[in-house]
């Protein structure tokens, strides 16, 4: 927390309500996926299930109802899994996701798990649930990153200015005595491009297959995260490697594998 006037940190709280407090994290979170719920309802019915019915807006909501909470218990789990040595002497801020602390990758991880299962059970081919669920996912990602700037986490390295930036952003920057670079910022912009780059392709492209959206989001997110996680001061580490980084070189192999697959396999 800034405490050097005038460079006042923003509060992490937006709104409090007695003994509730609801906090600009949270507030950007839920945000974001509920624009990704609604612009998957909105694609889903140009998809088909295996028995010829278009996937329905009840079955997106069914689908996130169920991966959500999932996938903030992921986002918590994983980061915890990778501090433990500090959460297993404080217990009790295991589940203090409201004050920052996640892996992105980890969220990622369990909603896969749960998408697999829910296709199954739904006769939906995977590759449609996802094509149609990536873009929206990679925006509230980039709208996620917002919650990391309230709680002045995510960034990187100590710079000596950052004038390019407005002065909000400055100010919430300036971290115990220095400016840091905002790689929170950085991460936000490549998504956001991304997620502008597959409306554009879904809607442009005519040679676009099943898959290739979620690939590109794949290779697309794999190569933004390792560039940016290179940056920051604040990494998961495994020994000298940085988790998210080696996370990231195989989203990006296993995504111009499905390329590759899709292109020279007679696959439908």
């Amino acid at each position: 927390m800034n405490t050097i006037f005038p460079f006042l940190a923003l509060s992490k709280v937006a709104l409090q309500l007695g003994p509730l407090a609801i906090h600009w994290y949270a507030i950007f979170i839920v945000s974001g996926a509920a624009i990704a719920v609604w612009l998957a309802c909105k694609e889903a019915p140009t998809k088909l299930k295996a028995d010829g019915m278009p996937i329905s807006v009840d079955d997106i909501i069914d689908f996130v109802l169920i991966a959500f909470p999932l996938g903030l218990v992921g986002v918590r789990a994983y980061y915890v899994a990778f501090q433990w040595s500090y959460y297993s002497q404080h217990p009790g801020q295991i589940i203090a996701l409201w004050d920052g602390g996640g892996a992105i990758y980890g969220g990622l991880i369990a909603g896969a798990i749960v998408l697999f299962i829910f296709c199954y059970y739904r006769m939906i081919h995977p590759l449609d649930l996802l094509d149609i669920t990536v873009p929206g996912v990679i925006l509230a990602q980039g709208i996620g990153r917002w919650g990391n700037f309230v709680n002045q986490e995510a960034y990187g390295k100590i710079v000596d200015n950052l004038n390019y930036l407005p002065d909000f952003i400055k100010n919430q920057m300036f971290i115990d005595g220095h400016y840091r670079t905002p790689t929170f910022l950085y991460e936000s912009i490549g998504d956001i491009l991304g997620f502008l780059l597959m409306v554009i392709f879904r809607h442009r492209l005519k040679f676009i297959k099943r898959g290739d959206l979620f690939a590109f989001y794949l290779i697309w997110y794999g190569f933004v995260r390792m560039i940016v996680e290179g940056m920051r001061t604040d990494s998961l580490m495994l020994g000298p490697a940085r988790v998210s980084q080696w996370l990231s070189g195989l989203l990006i192999l296993v995504g111009i594998g499905i390329i590759v697959v899709r292109r020279y396999k007679k696959y439908e």
